[in-house]
């Protein structure tokens, strides 16, 4: 999401850093800030909205100095604006941030209490009085000390006055990578924006904090000084902005953990769920007797799910609708009535189109979206963001997953608001969703099997794909995502409907991608697989370690979770499959044929 680029050396600064935020164009942003330096002053011109505008400021005020950060802001706390938007000052201290600072609420408390004044609504203009405050003529010793008090995942890039030609960088599970050039150095969150500079590169590891100057870097781990070897990176600019992934979707596919993360990020403290932005009463919230969730294609086998966890944990009644259906038909709405509509871009014109009609006939509205003030969100009474920053690909992947951990998010803070879920229960549930960005990267690890089936199934001219419960809306995001981007005609099914059917296709030509994890509907998955075995279908079984089907042709483990949450790691592997046929049939996997990636006409 956010972009960070910082500079030390003898060149002008302005200019470095000022292309670099341009090569991360592509992360999307709201906003965007430089703060250069020259004999001690400090220069700072930030801007909402596209670079462009920014630019515009700069050709008439050019910072000076050989020295400087850059920010592209994706707003996480504080709307869109100047105020909030990076770099941010404490007195003599100048940084920018990526990432969320989880206690920032009780450090901000305390720093009002000791007389620092805040300008924004930002958690990151805490790091900045907190680390003047720790500031005792040692620009880094004020850094790690800061470092200490600070909760989250988050990298750091920072500056001060007081000390010339020295960045102080911190990465703590938030990319950050530094260049080094002849007698230069330079700082960036991802490698494409000082590719054109440079291809040699440290990579920081969490916990480290490096002193950067332009002819030496310092870094501390624990504070002790380590060595972060440097290495050649081999990438040509446009490879780099896919971090060397062939595809924009097989790299956003392996960015599901990260996206994961930052989704939770700020969202749980000792047992209870934290949504800033619902922007609705607990008197709101308790008046609410339905629940109407809204949506198009991939976000709609999303809301599917999400209905599944919110009748659990609230016990609420929930409908699921597709937007361009929802919005022609008579609707009963009240004031007693929630809607959410979910969508990636926030600009899904059917989805807008039904929230409008929702709200105009009295309904609370929240929605869950990707990217912020968007005219979803704006429309929208409360929000609840997924963080998973831009989506490049058509085929949604890691803006699914984001989807269903919102609403894993937004059912757990009902049933906490509705007296339905106590502190103990939310901790729990919370620590296993915490859980699961590591539970992805070992199906991601398994990624080479998926390369051999394509060689093996690219040929078949149609695909069933079937599951259960949770795991019903994962069957039809399978089907989807293999039509989508492969061209190949699919189908999802619910299980237990195959035999008022689709049975009928059942032959030995016949590839059924089955969900069979473990559930409580495990027994019943079991009899629908043999049913297709019966019948000569060719399965392929997405099942746990010590559930692997012997008469299955292909079993793709992945381990095994709480049920609810199967969903999240189940949807890898369907993923996996269509990237891997489309690409093994030199399919255009990010932009298929005939689809757009944010749908904005009826």
């Amino acid at each position: 999401m956010c972009g960070i680029v910082g500079y030390t050396g003898s060149r002008a600064a302005m200019p470095i850093i000022l292309e670099g935020l341009k090569r991360l164009e592509y992360r999307g942003y709201d906003s965007a800030g430089i703060a250069t330096m020259q004999d001690g002053n400090c220069s700072t011109i930030k801007e909402k909205g596209k670079l462009m505008n920014l630019e515009k400021l700069l050709a008439s005020s050019h910072l000076p100095g050989s020295m400087g950060i850059g920010h592209t802001r994706w707003a996480t706390h504080g709307k869109p604006s100047v105020s909030n938007a990076h770099p941010h000052q404490s007195d003599n201290i100048y940084l920018v941030h990526n990432g969320i600072i989880e206690n920032h609420k009780k450090l901000k408390a305390s720093l009002e209490k000791e007389g620092y004044t805040f300008l924004s609504q930002t958690d990151t203009e805490v790091i900045a009085h907190l680390i003047r405050k720790h500031y005792q003529g040692d620009f880094l010793e004020a850094v790690m000390a800061a470092v200490k008090q600070l909760k989250g995942a988050f990298s750091i890039v920072a500056m001060d006055t007081m000390t010339p030609q020295s960045i102080v960088c911190v990465k703590k599970e938030s990319p950050l990578v530094i260049g080094t050039g002849a007698d230069e150095h330079f700082i960036a969150s991802d490698i494409p924006a000082v590719l054109s500079h440079t291809r040699d590169f440290q990579f920081l590891e969490d916990g480290d904090i490096a002193l950067v100057t332009p002819g030496s870097v310092q870094i501390y781990h624990d504070g002790v000084l380590v060595e972060r070897p440097v290495k050649t990176v081999s990438w040509s600019p446009s490879a780099a902005e896919k971090g060397g992934y062939k595809h924009f979707m097989l790299k956003e596919i392996y960015e599901q953990p990260r996206a994961i993360r930052d989704t939770l990020m700020g969202k749980h403290d000792d047992g209870e769920i934290l949504l800033s932005d619902i922007h609705l009463s607990d008197g709101d919230l308790a008046a609410v007797e339905r629940i109407q969730l809204v949506a198009c294609g991939t976000s709609w086998h999303a809301a599917m799910i999400g209905k599944y966890y919110i009748e659990k944990y609230a016990a609420i009644p929930v409908e699921v609708d597709i937007a361009s259906e929802y919005r022609y038909r008579p609707k009963i709405i009240n004031p007693t009535t929630l809607v959410v509509p979910v969508s990636q871009s926030g600009e899904t014109a059917d989805t807008l189109a039904a929230l409008k009609d929702a709200k105009q006939l009295g309904a609370k509205v929240i929605c869950i979206c990707n990217v912020v003030d968007s005219s979803i969100a704006r429309e929208s009474h409360g929000v609840l963001y997924t963080n998973a920053g831009p989506e490049i690909g058509v085929a949604s992947t890691k803006a699914f997953t984001t989807q269903l951990a919102a609403l894993y998010l937004l059912a757990l803070f009902l049933g906490q608001k509705c007296g339905h879920l106590k502190a103990k229960d939310i901790k729990r549930k919370f620590k296993a969703i915490e859980a699961l960005p590591e539970q992805m990267e070992q199906v991601l690890s398994d990624e080479p099997r998926y390369t051999e089936f394509a060689r093996n199934f690219h040929n078949h001219q149609d695909f069933l794909f079937l599951g259960r419960s949770y795991n019903f809306p994962i069957a039809l995001e399978g089907a989807l995502k293999l039509k989508e981007i492969s061209y190949i005609h699919a189908e999802g099914y619910a299980a237990g409907e195959m035999k008022h059917g689709p049975i009928a296709l059942i032959d030995k030509e016949m590839p059924v991608v089955v969900v069979a994890t473990a559930s409580e509907v495990y027994e019943k998955t079991i009899s629908n697989i043999e049913e297709v075995m019966a019948r000569n279908g060719l399965v392929i079984a997405i099942t746990n370690p010590d559930n692997q089907l012997s008469g299955a042709v292909e079993n793709f483990v992945v381990p095994e979770v709480d049920e609810e949450l199967s969903p999240l790691v189940n949807a890898i592997p369907m993923q996996f499959l269509a990237y891997h046929i489309a690409d093994y049939k030199g399919c255009d996997v990010d932009q298929p044929r005939n689809l757009a990636k944010s749908v904005t006409v009826e």
